[in-house]
């Protein structure tokens, strides 16, 4: 029976022990030799996130068209995050497979769809897979705010600041700037377009030293 490994590793993860394409494929090719499939293609995305749609990736893209040209029956990858981005995509995809008699095998869970137990692990898995992405979502965002509120610098330097190590330092010159665009917008009641038209004509740089842009002006003046 033809099968094809799926790999793939981000940038950040490229160091990671046991997370390499080399890695996985060592893995992945051992276990279709145990199950006697015939590796028909090995596909690798290579820097590419979980973020981006199987579909949209360079060997997702290939792996479609084996579906499609029936050269498969089995789809091996390491874990369920090599695949999907959302339990949502997972679970349509697989449906997808397996309405065309295609299995996915994935090593870390030892999960074959091909059976009504590996179906029902999947379906926990995925809900699993995305209830931690969205955990990560939220230590992130509070971290985030975190060193907001503590005014240390985690980002680019926004306009009205200066850097100084790992804090934001108000600077002088561009807080008089905000000043004088809250004016505008509060008291003279001008739009974002317009305070950005009055601060071009007074020669006023932006942050990078160009001229002001409607958006530009409304970050400002929502952060």
């Amino acid at each position: 029976m033809n099968a094809a490994i799926y790999i793939r590793v981000s940038t950040a993860e490229q160091a990671n022990q046991g997370v390499s394409l080399e890695a996985q494929e060592t893995k992945l090719r051992a276990y279709c030799l145990s199950k006697g499939f015939d590796v028909v293609a090995v596909l690798k995305d290579n820097g590419f996130s979980g973020g981006i749609p199987l579909e949209k990736r360079p060997s997702g893209k290939e792996l479609s068209a084996l579906v499609k040209g029936k050269k498969i029956k089995h789809i091996v990858a390491l874990k369920l995050d090599r695949l999907f981005r959302s339990a949502k995509d997972c679970l349509i995809q697989v449906e997808a497979w397996e309405k065309q008699g295609i299995a996915l095998h994935l090593l870390d869970l030892q999960l074959d769809t091909s059976t009504a137990l590996g179906k029902m692990f999947l379906t926990m898995a995925s809900a699993f897979a995305e209830l931690e992405r969205g955990l990560v979502k939220e230590r992130t965002r509070f971290a985030l705010s975190h060193l907001k509120a503590s005014g240390k610098a985690f980002n680019h330097t926004p306009y009205g600041f200066s850097r100084s190590g790992d804090q934001f330092v108000p600077e002088p010159t561009e807080q008089a700037t905000i000043d004088k665009m809250k004016a505008l917008k509060n008291e003279d009641k001008l739009t974002y377009a317009q305070i950005a038209q009055r601060l071009n004509d007074c020669s006023i740089p932006s942050k990078k030293g160009g001229k002001w842009s409607t958006s530009a002006v409304y970050y400002v003046l929502s952060r």
